[in-house]
């Protein structure tokens, strides 16, 4: 009885919440905002084992409670590292029954909600293979469950996260989750992942994630709390004992009511166990549970080994079947202790992690064995799935056992698409204990094979790529089918990390082998030899290599590798500016592609790939997009993730092209996303690009975003040789020129391409002449700019595409205007926006018809300018392309409507002659504080909250109510808005002649200004 009324005085201790009113009240700010656009979306919560930061994500879920937020709380746990998305899965336990099982919750989501036994909730050979797709979908759901009334997600432990969960939680920071939904996360700092960390730091930098660190409790407050009733003196050594951490303080106060010494607790060390417990808070626990009777601890042992399969029918076979009494009398009085808790799906779970780690740790590893051996067989004799099973299974093997090994096998196969970390674990469980002998060979170079892709795949590149060349250069080399598959996979993992010309003799060596490979695997090291030569800008070194690639594929009856080799020759020749052969080639391979059902392109998906970006550069956008969009779909069905950011930046391109800026920006974030799960430098550069290009036609002028992004694609691309690193300094390039910094724009062009830009592949060069042209006359340099031009006409000419036209004319329109002819720089413009129409390329159309808007009012035909004007207007109504829409309204015609699209206002609304007005410098700005106009400089320099309340050593809390003052004194609604304003009064301010902002060429000569 005394024992038991000594539990209860435990218990209400570690229910009391001590000393976190700070971080309670920052939770209150955020939660009060949550789903607006200045809230973050995620808070995390960072702390050593035992400092609070489980009961304060109770605190926190009772709150939103309270607030009428659905609560969703799940936890990682530590033996559990390889099962994916398992504290995602926890999480959705709370969630309603009936509308997980509804029809609002798509298929896709199938592996988070059932975890590892998703097998038994879908059809056989059905299972979800594009795990963007489930992410895209677990936000879809989480939007759906969030209402009007919000939702809260608090996610424990996650410095214990599987791989899969760390990388969803990597694109929910990247892309919060649309409305009311908050996510919270907790983790031990010192024990997380470098991944995680890295992500929530971006996350911090980005206003996203509000970072919150818990620090040790203050004694007088710890004491007055939990030790009210004990002399002082006592009080204060367990204190100091303790160092202030809040589970190892209670544990100290519980162990001394007991009547334990303080010498033989309290002295014991700090330093960190394996479990990241203070030395002394893992010894306090284990001298708690040495008392307890053997059948006690046998069934602690068997609930901490079990994890999530600690029922209680798993338990009294993990304890030798005691009759149903011994058992509940057994876990009774391990509840009263509160040693075990039940969860509401009645699994027994240890009151606390540390507990479960104390007690696995210290069960005898034969016992641990034998407990994961049954629940593995118990598990297989229910019907569950490989997947489900193969925790357990691999933490039973003591040496090689083909079952178990057919069953990890199994499951990895099963992970492949959703969790592909958790499949290459597998896989290495099986290769460590396979026997390395003759009879094995075969087995073990397809399952090293398997386990290179699934690295490749889950981002391990250079992992992966060390695998397969062990694998082509070990003694079973001799196995030509084999040896040919992992060649073209270590040459796309080469190309991946940035090492082409490796890839490239790679592939030739294959080739020039005697024998040769057969003709399968010769089709594709062929494929890959092209792909290879693409990305170093050397396609016309093996044009008579692609010749003889489809030669043997037309010997052999090879449809879908002739497919292949057509398609990825059209797009060699299209950027190589030989427009007729690319088109001869692209004819025949979309003449094959369209005959082929979908099962049968599998096999070939990349052919899509190359065909519709062939498309795209031929303009012909109607099929590349056609075609894109069936690659999508089969890539995503069959799990060909590596495809993925091809042809999503491919649709991105004809997107923004054909003046649909929202959805181009969607598709360039997804192709981002998946280039930083694949974890290529180059392809992330790639992507990149095309994203800095978009953003830079969808936000104003004074945004920093694009910018910022054409800087990370320079940083991502490195010292490549990729023509991807030659494509990031052109968008540098463009981005700083609209910047209105001309030398940078120059520099970085010409670093990329060379003086004469034979760095660049033909099929660019005439849009970055435009640009270098438009940078030499910001510059002054007017002698250099009709040289460029010159060249980018007969660029143009020699293609003979309407797009690369288009550029040279406006090339040329640009020194026309600087020269003083607004006559003949307006009938330029007009004659390249009339280049564009042929494709359908209206975003390029309605922006050169911008551009001789002005030209022709100065020559006296504002007729024709208005007619002009409108016409763009009407073709940018629904794109959403911002900067363009800035230009429309800087240029306006006088006595044309003061609105922009259907119905929005745009404002400003000013025609060229009210430039100087549009420009003046706000005299809202003159009611702010010293302290107010410093932080608006920050906002409008792209910082975040957080970022301003580093730089200026205040709290974002300060930060926060200073902007709130700042918006209600300018009467400005949104950061954007702030950022503008404060854009604007710097240009009225400056004093020296500097050059002026860049619209792509849209330069306002004196004339215009008139």
């Amino acid at each position: 009885m005394e024992g038991d009324r000594m539990v209860l005085a435990f218990d209400e201790t570690a229910t009391k919440l001590v000393g976190r009113a700070a971080e309670l009240a920052r939770f209150d700010s955020v939660i009060g905002r949550v789903g607006q656009d200045d809230a973050p979306a995620v808070i995390d919560v960072a702390g050593d084992a035992g400092m609070g930061k489980s009961r304060l994500l109770s605190e926190f879920c009772a709150r939103a409670r309270q607030r009428g937020l659905t609560v969703l709380r799940g936890r990682a746990t530590e033996y559990e590292l390889h099962t994916p998305f398992q504290a995602f899965t926890d999480a959705f336990v709370d969630a309603d029954p009936s509308f997980l099982t509804s029809d609002a919750v798509p298929e896709a989501v199938a592996p988070l909600l059932y975890g590892a036994g998703v097998a038994q909730h879908a059809a056989q050979g059905m299972g979800v293979r594009d795990r963007f797709g489930l992410y895209r979908a677990v936000a879809d759901v989480l939007t759906r469950l969030a209402g009007r009334s919000g939702l809260m997600m608090a996610l424990d432990d996650l410095h214990w996260a599987d791989p899969a969960s760390l990388e969803l939680l990597d694109h929910m920071i990247r892309h919060p989750v649309r409305g009311p939904v908050l996510l919270v996360v907790a983790r031990r700092e010192r024990q997380t992942p470098r991944r995680l960390d890295a992500a929530l730091m971006r996350g911090v930098d980005s206003g996203a994630v509000l970072r919150t660190r818990l620090r040790p409790l203050a004694e007088q407050e710890s004491i007055e709390a939990l030790a009210p009733d004990l002399p002082p003196r006592d009080a204060k050594e367990i204190y100091e004992a303790s160092g202030g951490n809040p589970l190892y303080l209670r544990c100290l106060l519980h162990a001394h009511r007991r009547g334990a010494r303080r010498g033989g607790v309290a002295a014991r060390g700090h330093d960190d166990t394996g479990t990241g417990a203070p030395s002394g808070l893992a010894a306090l626990l284990l001298e708690e549970l040495n008392a307890l009777p053997a059948a006690q601890q046998r069934t602690l042992e068997a609930v901490a080994v079990l994890g999530d399969h600690a029922t209680p029918a798993m338990v009294s076979l993990g304890i030798g079947k005691p009759t149903a009494a011994e058992l509940d009398n057994c876990i009774g009085a391990l509840a009263r202790r509160d040693l075990l808790r039940v969860g509401s799906d009645g699994r027994w779970t240890l009151r606390h992690p540390l507990l479960r780690a104390s007690v696995y740790e210290y069960t005898p590893a034969s016992r641990r064995a034998e407990i994961h051996r049954i629940a593995a067989d118990e598990l297989a004799r229910t019907g569950a799935t490989a997947a489900e099973r193969a925790h357990h299974v691999e933490r039973s093997l003591v040496g090689w056992d083909p079952v178990a090994a057919a069953v990890l096998s199994e499951a990895a196969a099963q992970f492949a698409h959703t969790a592909p970390a958790t499949a290459a674990h597998l896989l290495e469980a099986v290769l460590r204990l396979m026997p390395d002998t003759p009879a094995y060979a075969r087995q073990r170079g397809e399952l090293t094979l398997a386990r290179a892709r699934a690295l490749g795949v889950g981002g391990s590149l250079r992992e992966s790529r060390d695998l397969l060349h062990a694998l082509i250069s070990g003694p079973g080399q001799a196995d030509a089918s084999l040896r040919g598959e992992a060649t073209a996979l270590c040459a796309m993992m080469e190309r991946h990390l940035g090492h082409s010309p490796e890839a490239l003799a790679l592939l030739q060596r294959e080739l020039a082998r005697i024998p040769g490979p057969e003709p399968r695997q010769a089709v594709s090291v062929g494929l890959a030899l092209g792909m290879a030569a693409l990305n170093t800008v050397s396609y016309a070194d093996v044009r008579d290599d692609m010749a003889r690639t489809l030669a043997v594929t037309r010997s052999h009856g090879d449809l879908m590798g002739e497919t292949a080799v057509l398609a990825l020759a059209s797009l060699g020749e299209a950027y190589e500016g030989q427009v007729a052969a690319a088109r001869r080639f692209a004819d025949a391979a979309a003449g094959l592609v369209d005959g082929f059902t979908d099962p049968a392109v599998t096999e070939v998906s990349e052919s899509l790939v190359w065909l519709a970006w062939a498309e795209a550069v031929l303009e012909r956008y109607a099929d590349a997009e056609r075609h894109a969009d069936r690659g999508l779909d089969i890539a995503r069905r069959s799990g060909q993730v590596h495809v993925l950011p091809h042809l999503l930046t491919g649709k991105a391109f004809v997107q923004l092209t054909t003046c649909r800026v929202p959805a181009a920006l969607e598709s360039a974030e997804e192709a981002e996303s998946v280039a930083r799960a694949i974890g290529s430098s180059d392809l992330l550069a790639f992507t990149l690009c095309f994203k800095a290009l978009i953003l830079l036609l969808c936000r104003p002028l004074c945004d920093t975003g694009a910018l910022v992004t054409a800087e990370e694609a320079v940083a991502a691309a490195g010292g490549s040789a990729h023509w991807w690193a030659s494509l990031a300094g052109c968008m540098l390039g463009h981005t700083t020129l609209v910047r209105g910094e001309p030398h940078r724009a120059q520099h970085a062009i010409l670093t990329a391409g060379g003086p004469e830009l034979m760095k660049l592949q033909p099929s660019i060069r005439p849009g970055q002449l435009e640009t270098l042209v438009n940078t030499a006359l910001a510059v002054g340099d007017a002698e250099q700019a009709a040289r460029w031009a010159a060249q980018a006409v007969a660029e143009a000419e020699r293609m003979g595409l309407h797009g690369q036209r288009g550029a040279a004319l406006r090339a040329e329109a640009a020194l026309a205007q600087h020269r003083g002819d607004p006559r003949a720089a307006a009938r330029l413009f007009e004659r390249a926006a009339q280049a564009y129409v042929p494709s359908g390329a209206t975003l390029w159309e309605a922006y050169s018809l911008l551009l001789a808007t002005p030209q022709a009012q100065a020559a006296g035909d504002a007729r024709h300018a208005s007619a002009m004007w409108s016409r763009a207007r009407r073709l940018l109504a629904d794109g959403d392309a911002r900067l363009l829409s800035d230009l429309a309204a800087i240029v306006r015609p006088p006595g044309e409507a003061a609105t922009f699209g259907p119905t929005e206002p745009y404002r400003p609304a000013t025609g060229p002659e009210q430039m100087d007005e549009l420009l003046r410098t706000p005299t809202e700005l003159d009611q702010l504080t010293r302290r107010e106009r410093e932080i608006a400089d920050l906002v409008a320099e792209g910082l975040s909250n957080q970022a301003i309340a580093t730089k200026l050593f205040l709290s974002s809390r300060t930060v926060e109510s200073h902007l709130s003052a700042i918006y209600r004194k300018t009467r400005l609604p949104s950061r954007s808005a702030l950022a503008g304003l404060v854009t604007r009064a710097a240009l009225e301010r400056r004093t020296e002649p500097t050059p002026e902002p860049v619209l792509f060429g849209a330069r306002r000569s004196p004339r215009d200004r008139s």
